[in-house]
């Protein structure tokens, strides 16, 4: 695998950037088509789109920086490197974050646009990964086994060894993750819950899959930091798809008591 792609004069196209690229691009048409079928603003989703992707970067480095504390503080110069250094789940975050600000302001309904852009956050995460094949980032821990992958000039992974195929792995797995949330998005009824399984999905499988990696991690205790961090996704998760699925009830019950009232009076 290399990451440098073509190189057209000057310009160097690399397999991150183009992946990067590709599945934003790809991910906000689906938005934006499951958005007229939805019956939300095209035009906000794109502004929307653009607020959640720097308050998604922002989040991603800060989470960085929080993580490798130590290592920068023995090295300041790391806090220059804006091109290297970022954690998904900071990314996540952010980027729910800024989109709650953005639909504030625009007095939106945040559940709706919440459920409408995290299947396309998963499919833009399954571009990306195969972005981070590419570039040999988040690679895997070595293997024995048929299904590997061997790097010769990854500036990340180690090269000449064969390596578990983890950014694949996540690839598809958000790729089903996807599918799976366009799925329920036509099964849920109350706002939201579409929102609370991506996170109770992605979670998930970040935590089992983060076995498998073998790239530099920070770690709490036994667990990795991206683990650390998915049960308190997982738990949140549940509890939005709970919160969001009582507040659809109480809000059923409270149309169907005004709709009694008003026959009664008719009558």
């Amino acid at each position: 695998m290399k990451n440098e792609l073509l190189q057209i004069g000057p310009v160097t196209i690399y397999g991150y950037g183009l992946m990067i690229a590709i599945g934003v691009i790809v991910a906000y048409l689906v938005g934006e088509y499951r958005a007229k079928k939805q019956g939300l603003s095209p035009d906000e989703l794109f502004y929307l789109t653009i607020t959640c992707l720097v308050g998604g970067i922002i989040g991603a480095k800060f989470l960085f920086y929080i993580v490798e504390i130590k290592s920068i503080i023995e090295n300041p110069k790391l806090l220059l490197d804006i091109k290297n250094g970022f954690v998904v789940y900071g990314g996540i975050i952010g980027g729910i974050f800024a989109g709650y600000l953005y639909t504030k302001m625009r007095k939106l309904s945040f559940l709706k646009y919440f459920d409408l852009v995290m299947p396309s956050i998963a499919l833009a995460q399954a571009f990306g990964r195969i972005g981070c094949a590419f570039a040999g980032c988040c690679y895997g821990r070595e293997t024995d086994g048929w299904c590997h992958i061997i790097y010769e000039e990854s500036k990340f992974a180690p090269n000449g060894v064969p390596l578990i195929p983890t950014q694949f792995i996540s690839s598809g797995l958000n790729f089903i993750h996807f599918f799976l949330l366009v799925f329920l998005a036509k099964k849920l009824k109350a706002s939201g819950q579409v929102a609370g399984f991506y996170l109770v999905f992605y979670s998930i499988g970040r935590f089992f899959l983060e076995y498998l990696r073998n790239d530099p991690r920070g770690s709490v205790k036994l667990l990795s930091t991206s683990q650390f961090i998915s049960l308190f996704i997982l738990v949140a998760g549940i509890g939005v798809i709970l919160a969001c699925g009582y507040l659809a009830k109480k809000n059923a019950g409270n149309v169907d008591k005004t709709e009694t009232m008003e026959i009664t009076e008719e009558a």
